[in-house]
């Protein structure tokens, strides 16, 4: 059964302008358009099919169907790494590149990313690295990779010191957002999607968030309707930023609201490596995000209310939004001065006046930030 009447796309424009389609089933063979789409996309003849343990005993097989049936001559590959954001090293970026290296990959080769935000990141900087650059296509199993890593080329693995330190930017060919796939994903990690898409409203649109507070239980049972309105409106937001702004200089940092704390919190807990109490991306990006918004009430920038809302949307979504115990506020501060968003004028936040009315703030004293980080532990 075709599923063509249900399909969205949101068109990314820039120098390298790409379309994003969603929908369910888009990964099945069956219907001939999946095909013809993905046929489009593939330049040459090699494909490298790179994926995790979780995703690809699950959608692999259907992905390699999707692309005989796209090119019948292809030559294809399977790389599977280990699943978990803690697997996100230079050791197995550079085993993506041996297998890259193994299929004879020329430089009109493309590598399928097919996974969440962790293939999708490394995956994604094997390409832009392999004979320097060859073409990605994202097929994102994960609601966060669907709403935020997929879409915009940001690539990059993770270093002891902190996250996403080496990295390149590179657009991907196409996003394939087949969101059939959520039905396998964890409710875990269903909300920590959940916590991206909660962003978008932060940040650029009070009316998205309000969006979310009525349409929050549809969204935890995984209502394609819903979803997929959901995916969209985050897609359109981030396709409308990343055009105007392709390499972060300005008004992209935004995006990056609640994940100074975030990645902080992340690279102090070892990247949920260490156990099972530590917060996994999503989750922490919840914490910053309250934290982030608690810092601009101390800044006198927005009003205590803001946080409270925000604050009680993720509580619904089953989302943290505390300090986890154990975590020193001065150890998390040092983790923000290495963060990709500070500089010689000190630490950077993206920060709000309130609901929607995010902007960048440098030169944040960090008495004010260790103040914050207290009372949240403290609660």
């Amino acid at each position: 059964m075709s599923h063509a009447h249900t399909y969205r796309t949101v068109e990314v424009g820039g120098d390298a302008p790409y379309a994003i389609t969603i929908g369910p089933g888009l990964l099945d063979s069956a219907p001939v358009g999946n095909a013809v789409r993905l046929a489009h996309v593939l330049r040459g003849r090699h494909a490298l099919i790179a994926s995790d343990s979780h995703v690809a005993p699950l959608y692999a097989d259907r992905v390699e169907a999707l692309l005989r049936a796209a090119k019948p001559q292809m030559v294809l590959a399977r790389w599977v790494m280990p699943a978990g954001e803690q697997e996100k090293t230079l050791a197995r970026f550079a085993e993506c590149l041996d297998a890259l290296a193994a299929l004879g990959a020329t430089r009109d080769a493309t590598v399928v990313a097919l996974g969440g935000g962790v293939v999708g990141d490394l995956a994604g900087f094997a390409a832009a690295c392999w004979m320097r650059g060859v073409d990605c296509v994202q097929l994102p199993t994960t609601l966060l990779s669907m709403v935020d890593s997929a879409v915009g080329g940001k690539t990059a693995v993770d270093l002891p010191q902190g996250k996403n330190l080496v990295g390149a930017f590179h657009p991907p060919r196409a996003v394939i957002t087949d969101t059939t796939t959520l039905r396998t994903l964890p409710d875990r990690e269903l909300r920590a999607g959940l916590a991206e898409v909660v962003k978008y409203g932060a940040i650029f649109d009070a009316d998205f968030l309000g969006w979310l507070e009525a349409h929050a239980a549809a969204l935890l049972t995984r209502d394609d309707a819903a979803m997929a309105e959901a995916i969209a409106r985050c897609c359109e937001f981030k396709a409308d930023v990343v055009a105007r702004d392709p390499y972060e200089h300005g008004h992209r940092a935004l995006l990056n609201f609640g994940h100074t704390f975030g990645h902080a919190i992340e690279a102090e807990q070892g990247y949920a490596g260490s156990g099972r109490d530590a917060l996994n991306h999503g989750e922490a990006v919840a914490v910053g995000m309250v934290l982030a918004a608690r810092l601009s009430t101390a800044l006198g920038l927005a009003s205590a209310g803001g946080a409270t809302r925000l604050e009680a949307l993720l509580d619904r979504f089953g989302l943290p939004t505390a300090l986890p115990a154990g975590l020193d506020a001065g150890a998390l501060v040092a983790r923000m001065r290495l963060d990709k968003k500070a500089n010689a004028d000190g630490l950077r936040f993206v920060l709000w006046d309130g609901a929607g009315a995010a902007r960048v703030v440098a030169g944040v004293a960090e008495n004010v930030v260790h103040a914050v980080l207290r009372a949240a532990r403290d609660n």
